[in-house]
């Protein structure tokens, strides 16, 4: 039975109070907050074992060792991986995107090659593809000249993806298709799995942001049969700082290394280099060490929790989310109104309060949201403004926070005479 007392007690920053108002923190799309376990075991590596890892024989380069690459396996099978080998630590999502970006792409591509993003990406998932996509002028500063076509997927007037566009794109055999598992702005769900298949049966690699998703839906790779996968940890109730990708072992075999440096090399003299074994040689120097077991304390946590009953109160909260705010004059809403089509993420925008001064309104009142692009412009620029607001809820969030958040709504609602 879902104890939502019980779950909130595992977060000590919920005690917190802000503006002498209960915290009310709505701004888990952005960074979800750290259940005590997870403190407690970052703490734990750095009073009782923090060494370097992988180049020590004494006991405490041994046991960070043990529990780094501990993390390591985990992370594998929490998003069902074949082999611990396929996984990557990463300094978040976007390293990862920008790691095959560079490592993959890069050295396959070819001209009038194509690739597909889609129109509600974030910037991670957009940038690293163009940075690598253009030819840059050193005097002018800037970057010219295509060298591959990008091509952009639109939305359908329900903020889904437009699938039957998809097809016709894909008709041209792109290289890649790059896309955000779940929708940071909007929460919209995307059916990743037919995507996947469609995108396969043109030939074409699948890249599959899973930052949103991570945290709100079970991931399998081998079911979803995605070629690429990122992730980052401070999205799951894990540390900042610390991320990773999933690569198939087949096409990460034949990657070349992103950086240069320590632990990726298996030997080195003045005159050649050797790699290191897979993943080893896609990580060099000393990598967040504590971050890594940080995150595997985050996947112990999870693990412990009934998912399925996790994800019905999800539902549950975003159907109450959707339905009070929805009921409130000049409230407009761009998320989805359908909550079976995304998760409790809701961006919207009162009247002409800008975000920013609606974000101010609320925080006065403890209630934290986030206001903005939210590093998706592309996005937010086909809703003709240049900002919205967003509240973003996960697991140990409640009903009565969103009552609260309705009231400080209408306050500000007052407060401009709207």
């Amino acid at each position: 039975m879902f104890d939502i007392q019980k779950i909130r007690a595992n977060f000590p920053i919920l005690n917190r109070s802000v503006n002498n108002k209960q915290l009310i923190y709505f701004d888990n799309a952005a960074t979800s907050q750290l259940p005590r376990v997870v403190i407690d075991t970052i703490s734990n590596y750095y009073t009782t074992y923090n060494s370097n890892i992988h180049r020590g024989i004494h006991t405490l380069s041994s046991e960070s060792t043990i529990q780094y690459e501990l993390a390591r396996q985990k992370v594998a099978n929490f998003i069902h991986a074949k082999s611990a080998d396929e996984i990557i630590f990463t300094r978040n999502a976007t390293e990862g995107i920008n790691l095959i970006a560079q490592s993959w792409l890069a050295p396959n591509i070819k001209p009038k090659d194509e690739i597909i993003l889609t129109i509600m990406e974030h910037h991670s998932n957009i940038v690293p593809w163009v940075l690598l996509n253009k030819k840059y002028n050193k005097s002018s500063g800037v970057y010219l000249g295509d060298k591959i076509k990008i091509n952009f997927l639109p939305l359908t007037t329900d903020r889904a993806l437009d699938i039957n566009k998809l097809d016709k794109l894909l008709t041209k055999h792109p290289k890649l298709v790059s896309l955000t598992h779940l929708s940071n702005v909007l929460g919209t769900i995307n059916p990743i799995q037919e995507i996947i298949k469609k995108c396969h049966e043109a030939s074409a690699l699948v890249c599959v942001d899973a930052s949103q998703s991570i945290a709100h839906l079970p991931i399998n790779v081998q079911d979803l049969d995605c070629d690429f996968l990122v992730l980052s940890g401070h999205k799951m109730f894990g540390p900042s700082g610390i991320g990773a990708i999933y690569v198939k072992k087949r096409i990460l075999e034949k990657m070349i290394p992103f950086l240069g440096g320590g632990e990726m090399v298996k030997d080195v003299s003045l005159d050649y280099i050797m790699f290191n074994e897979l993943p080893y040689r896609f990580e060099a120097g000393t990598p967040n060490i504590a971050g890594a077991i940080g995150l595997g304390a985050a996947i112990d946590f999870l693990n412990s929790l009934d998912r399925t009953e996790i994800i019905k109160y999800e539902n549950k909260l975003n159907k109450y989310l959707l339905k009070k705010s929805s009921a409130i004059d000049a409230v407009h809403i761009y998320s989805p109104l359908n909550p079976n089509l995304n998760a409790p993420i809701m961006a919207f925008n009162v009247g002409d309060i800008h975000s920013h001064d609606l974000a101010s309104i609320l925080d006065k009142e403890g209630i934290a949201i986030r206001s903005g692009h939210h590093c998706a412009k592309p996005l937010i620029t086909t809703f003709k403004t240049s900002s919205v607001a967003r509240a973003s809820l996960t697991f140990y969030n409640t009903f009565d926070e969103i009552d609260k958040f309705i009231l400080a709504i209408q306050k500000a609602k007052r407060l401009f005479r709207i």
